[in-house]
């Protein structure tokens, strides 16, 4: 996109703090054929809010922990109908047993490292109970899940801990979302560039609906990276199994939000189709790879009197299909976008996506 362009596009819009980040749109690179939101995010979702806290503490601590709430009030006292897809599941997501089973979610969700699953846990907890009207409530169903950032971060030294979950809980806000190296995104790699938090969203035209679709991801895996089509990864000679010693492992945590009132059956489907958008990007869900797409609806109707509300039909939920496939493929790019270079454990260094580089293959 040239500068004039941006500008003008910056200015119309007045999204200033989500402009400043890099994003494929900002290169140029239209990613599908719906809409996004106002902000691109999932907090363009009625109601989402998304909290970020990072940790970068001299040369070996790059983590961190990302919050996402369907809303801001008590949750175990107000769920919202959930479900949850396992893409591949060499990974640990904490709680998803009872969404499973029970078709809700309780809690927020919480996204970290590998080794500090169980901090996630105790954070919720020490957020949750203490909320107004939970004073009695002796279980809750903590939701957490992990990629491992073992390569940049000191992961064995568990520095996240439960009042940096509540810290990510408590900044959770709605509008723009910060994206890159923040977060649980702060130390992750994805097809051999930095990885980190991306996030994209889709309206649905009123004919269809005019139901918002958004998608935050924690991108930490490997393949051939494609983008729109192009085969940047091959382009860029980076990719898994180039000289046979590259690993495909790693993980992507995907969540998934709508504000159409689909029930925990059809949120499982669309789901399945966020794994869709991985693999568009060139995602091959390798066998250590922990791939997992937690999804939710924040229909107003649904949370007031789920009981006297008719979901949505099979065959009104196709739109949604298209719309969380194209939110997930454009949030994996936008996280390579977002991210910058990064040093890390022992010295160790990961480049950022060369941006310009991959522009160029758009305008020739």
């Amino acid at each position: 996109m040239r500068l004039s362009l941006a500008l003008i596009v910056l200015s119309v819009c007045s999204h200033t703090l989500v402009s400043a980040q890099n994003s494929a749109r900002n290169y140029g690179i239209s990613l599908g054929v719906l809409s996004p939101g106002e902000w691109n995010a999932i907090t363009d979702v009625p109601g989402v809010a998304v909290g970020h806290a990072t940790l970068l503490e001299g040369t070996q601590v790059r983590t961190g922990v990302t919050a996402i709430l369907p809303h801001q009030e008590n949750l175990f006292q107000m769920k919202v109908p959930a479900a949850v897809y396992v893409g591949n599941g060499f990974g640990k997501l904490a709680g998803s047993t009872q969404i499973q089973e029970l078709g809700n979610l309780e809690s927020p969700i919480v996204l970290t490292n590998t080794l500090s699953v169980a901090a996630g846990m105790e954070g919720i907890l020490d957020y949750m109970l203490f909320l107004e009207g939970n004073e009695e409530v002796g279980s809750l169903n903590a939701v957490v899940g992990e990629t491992n950032d073992g390569y940049l971060n000191d992961i064995r030294g568990r520095h996240v801990r439960p009042e940096h979950v509540v810290e990510a809980i408590k900044k959770a806000k709605n509008g723009p979302v910060r994206e890159g190296n923040v977060g649980a995104g702060t130390g992750t790699i994805c097809f051999g560039f930095k990885g980190g938090i991306g996030t994209s969203s889709r309206k649905l035209p009123a004919n269809l609906g005019g139901y918002t679709v958004g998608v935050l991801v924690q991108s930490n895996f490997g393949g051939v990276l494609q983008i729109a089509g192009q085969p940047v990864g091959k382009i860029l000679g980076q990719y898994s199994f180039r000289n046979q010693l590259e690993s495909a492992d790693g993980s992507c945590m995907i969540v998934v939000a709508t504000d159409a009132p689909v029930d925990s059956r059809n949120l499982e489907r669309i789901a399945k189709r966020a794994m869709m958008g991985l693999a568009r990007t060139g995602g091959i869900a390798s066998n250590g790879s922990g791939d997992y797409v937690i999804a939710f609806s924040t229909a107003r109707q649904l949370l007031a009197s789920p009981a006297t509300v008719t979901p949505l039909d099979n065959g009104a939920v196709t739109p949604l299909f298209l719309a969380a496939i194209e939110a997930t493929e454009e949030a994996i790019i936008n996280s390579l976008f977002a991210a910058e270079d990064m040093k890390g454990k022992n010295g160790r260094q990961v480049k950022a996506l060369p941006k310009e580089r991959v522009r160029q293959l758009f305008l020739e």
